[in-house]
């Protein structure tokens, strides 16, 4: 039968996808501080053999690793943990695999450690530097987000063993548990007593007295302390709150390479050391000390990582709302007996009890019962949606009124829910092609900030003879770079969109989607599911000489095993007049034209006016009914049967569909915003012609097949300017994979949502329009950031190079730089889409 030739050819295409198609590491990276360790970790990854692509997200501190499916799991994860230790960073926790890539394939011997301490993607690679040297240990993988470090090994290793390692290079790390909030609680009381801010503020209570004497000398006020005062005051912070520079830095000097905390290290270091000899060298009495410029830079640099930390942790609250949805114990029954259980025990094809109040805790189907479920942290959908016996309901789902029952059909990552989370993420992984301009600038920011630096103390020393002051220039050049508003611009603006897209149920699946769809001058819709509500029902039937009952009767039978809407218009037609469908062989679809059984009667042959061409019928006596039909918008599938070698042309069915009620707003906006929608559909041009005159589109393609739909793609594209295609069917997939960006609905196939780059979770046609909206301002953002950034360096260093800025300033410079990079992205959070706006004020009337 036709269902089942359907799935063998789609579990066919399905495996052969899986071996030719990449999967995906995803790791997370500790130590990196600048777009320069960005930089640096790319390319130690991708001299990696194996790696195919490989993208490092700064605001994530993720790496999102390219391999072939068939790879060796374990050799890859243990060849890229090495690569990335070597060039100076190390990997904080346990990769995150996808794709035909299982953890199957890794080693049988695995611990996962919480590591403590670590504060940037250098980090990440010394940890994974010292795991690996631990003996037996085959592969490392560190998460700086998560703080875990997952361990592969060809045997048992003692954990103890490892924390040893971890210890010597400077980490505390402690066995990571089920319940991993309590365990670092219990393992380190210090982290959580003392608030995330006390370094900021034991520096800043130091350096005070430091700099409130600076405030006075404009009055005419000494106020100034004593050298060796300063000296106390100075001494702590400079090495034990400024520790972390010189452990990063000293890393990235190691391993040949720069960032952000060598530069700190380095400018600091000097303004210290010349303050230190001036002091002890029996002059500190007459001369000025610079422990100020010091201890302010380091306090000014730790006010900015914090506040950069806190706005970075508010770009991914979108993620985290999406967690917290996640339910923790369900409700299941097993023989006539109601448990709760924690939802990790859940398995597919148990039955859950949902009860008013309570969230649904894994995907089902309803078995029983009727209720209006909220998913409006799921699709954006503001109001509740009623769900009854038969429909679907989603994990993370609140059950607002009635008692369901339901059948369990995913559990774990399958979920809805997991993939959205999965699908977020994996955008903010992914850098878009704008990035790759960053890239470049970053790889010889920092050793081009060193040499202008030594350039600076050379020419105030020789030129102007002013030995100290060529000092302070040069620390004030090293100090004012700040390569993190490089490495932040776009990644930044990438997680904050993309999040508050998720929010409201526009998942895009990565950076470059957002980055194309923002130029896009194209959108190709189909029409069926997409434009229009997608449920047609037969409204009229059409006879030459058999019965209505008996056209009802061949038709049913036809289309019994088909999904396609047309089918389920007919089974329902027929339903409803107590009419069974005769039994059928060999009953197959043919693509854009129709279907074919044979039953007892004969091959019945139902479908469109090409089908009946190619069987040599002649439609005249039914032309003109079916003429009207389709003036009035109908869909009009034609009924025919063989006998023998006889072919005979029974009658037609004309099928009625209701345009969505969003549909001409939609197409309203997007041509307001310069956009050309064109409409794509496989039926006849009048029924075409009255739904595209309908919702306002003027550009129309009828009687497109499937194959042909992703034709008229390439021509649209070769117009000139970006096309993006909304589809939600099987059918569709060639179309999204052709266009530059393709935009699936949720309500449609999975093979249409994992083809496209942005699925909408409602199935509303103005979201298309919020989505190039959120692309809009997204872009905008990132070249803001971008902006920003470069004009801040490139006006800055200069600056600071012909001694214009005194040390402190600099360093207040560099510090809020990142701050107000990330600060600005944060403000894409404000953003509402019109379509959700719009809904809520029509429902606020109508109550």
């Amino acid at each position: 039968m036709a269902m089942f030739k359907k799935s063998e050819t789609t579990d066919m295409n399905a495996a052969t996808q899986d071996t030719t198609s990449p999967a995906s590491l995803t790791f997370k990276i500790g130590g990196m501080t600048c777009a320069s360790c960005v930089s640096r970790v790319e390319k130690a990854i991708q001299k990696v053999p194996g790696v195919e692509a490989v993208s490092v997200n700064l605001a994530t501190e993720k790496a999102n690793v390219q391999v072939p499916s068939n790879v060796d799991a374990v050799a890859v994860i243990a060849a890229i943990s090495n690569a990335v230790d070597k060039a100076g960073y190390e990997i904080v926790a346990s990769p995150i695999l996808s794709g035909s890539l299982s953890s199957d394939n890794l080693s049988p011997s695995a611990q996962t450690l919480d590591v403590e301490g670590m504060t940037c993607a250098s980090c990440v690679t010394r940890v994974e530097k010292a795991l690996m040297k631990v003996p037996g240990v085959t592969d490392v993988s560190v998460n700086l987000a998560t703080n875990k470090a997952l361990i592969k090994s060809d045997a048992a290793i003692d954990a103890q063993a490892m924390i040893a390692a971890l210890g010597k290079a400077g980490y505390d790390a402690h066995i990571s548990t089920a319940q991993a909030t309590q365990a670092t609680t219990e393992a380190n009381e210090v982290s959580i007593t003392l608030p995330s801010w006390w370094r900021v503020a034991l520096s800043a209570l130091l350096s005070l007295p430091l700099i409130i004497p600076m405030l006075g000398m404009p009055f005419g006020l000494d106020w100034m302390l004593p050298g060796w005062v300063q000296f106390v005051l100075a001494t702590p912070i400079q090495f034990f709150l400024g520790a972390r520079f010189y452990r990063s830095g000293w890393k990235a000097a190691r391993a040949l390479s720069g960032n952000m905390d060598l530069l700190v290290a380095i400018g600091t270091s000097a303004a210290y050391g010349l303050s230190t000899y001036l002091l002890f060298s029996q002059h500190g009495h007459a001369a000025h000390l610079y422990f100020e410029s010091s201890a302010v830079i380091i306090t000014l640099v730790l006010l900015g990582q914090w506040l950069e930390a806190r706005a970075k942790r508010q770009a991914v609250e979108a993620i985290r709302a999406l967690e917290s949805l996640r339910a923790t114990v369900a409700t299941i029954r097993r023989d006539g007996k109601e448990w709760q259980v924690p939802v990790a025990a859940v398995r597919v094809g148990d039955i859950v009890v949902i009860r008013p109040g309570e969230r649904v805790p894994v995907d089902g189907r309803i078995i029983e019962g009727y209720s209006h479920i909220d998913e409006s942290l799921l699709t954006g959908e503001s109001l509740p949606v009623s769900k009854s016996i038969g429909d679907a309901v989603t994990g993370g789902a609140v059950n607002a009124d009635g008692v369901l029952i339901a059948e369990v059909t995913a559990v774990g990552a399958e979920t809805m829910l997991s993939q959205i989370i999965r699908m977020v993420e994996d955008a903010q992984a992914v850098k878009p092609p704008i990035q790759r301009l960053v890239d470049k600038v970053s790889a010889v920011f920092v050793p081009s900030v060193l040499l202008i630096s030594v350039i600076t103390f050379l020419a105030w020393g020789l030129i102007a003879g002013d030995w100290q002051q060529a000092l302070l220039n040069a620390v004030a050049v090293q100090v004012i770079a700040c390569p993190c508003a490089l490495g932040l611009a776009t990644p930044t603006s990438i997680m904050a969109g993309t999040g508050i897209a998720a929010q409201y149920g526009i998942l895009i699946k990565d950076a470059e989607a957002l980055e194309i769809a923002h130029g896009v001058k194209t959108i190709a819709f189909d029409k069926t599911g997409t434009l229009t509500i997608g449920k047609p029902i037969v409204v009229a039937i059409e006879s030459i000489s058999a019965s209505e009952k008996e056209i009802l009767q061949l038709a049913s039978a036809a289309q019994q095993y088909s999904d396609h809407p047309l089918a389920k218009a007919v089974i329902a037609a027929a339903s409803e007049r107590d009419i069974s469908p005769d039994a059928v062989n060999n009953a197959k679809a043919i693509p854009g034209k129709g279907v074919e059984a044979e039953t007892k009667t004969g091959t019945i042959y139902l479908g469109n006016r090409r089908l009946m061409r190619e069987l040599g019928l002649s439609l005249d006596v039914l032309d003109n009914a079916a003429a009207a039909h389709e003036r009035a918008g109908r869909t009009v599938s034609w009924l025919a049967r063989r006998r023998a070698d006889e072919m005979t042309l029974i009658g037609l069915l004309a099928f009625g569909d209701t345009i969505k009620p969003s549909a001409i707003d939609a197409i309203a906006r997007l041509t307001a915003m310069g956009i050309t929608p064109v409409m794509l559909t496989g039926d006849n041009p009048g029924s075409a012609q009255s739904i595209a005159t309908a919702v306002g589109i003027k550009d129309f393609r009828a009687e497109v097949l499937p194959a042909d739909k992703a034709n008229v793609i390439a021509t649209l594209k070769e117009k000139g300017g970006k096309v993006a295609m909304v589809g939600d069917g099987i059918n569709d997939a060639p179309a999204l994979a052709a266009a530059d960006v393709g935009i699936a609905m949720s309500s449609g196939t999975d093979v249409a949502m994992h083809t496209a780059g942005i699925t909408l979770m409602r199935s509303d046609p103005a979201a298309v329009a919020d989505a190039i909206d959120i692309s809009k301002k997204t872009y905008r953002k990132i070249w803001q950031n971008l902006g920003w950034a470069f004009a801040y360096n490139i006006i800055g260093i200069p600056l600071a190079a012909l001694g214009y800025l005194n040390p402190i300033i600099a360093g207040a410079a560099m510090a809020f730089s990142s701050v107000s990079v990330v600060s600005n992205a944060l403000l894409l959070r404000r953003w509402k889409p019109q379509s959700v706006q719009h809904h809520a004020k029509n429902s606020g009337e109508k109550s």
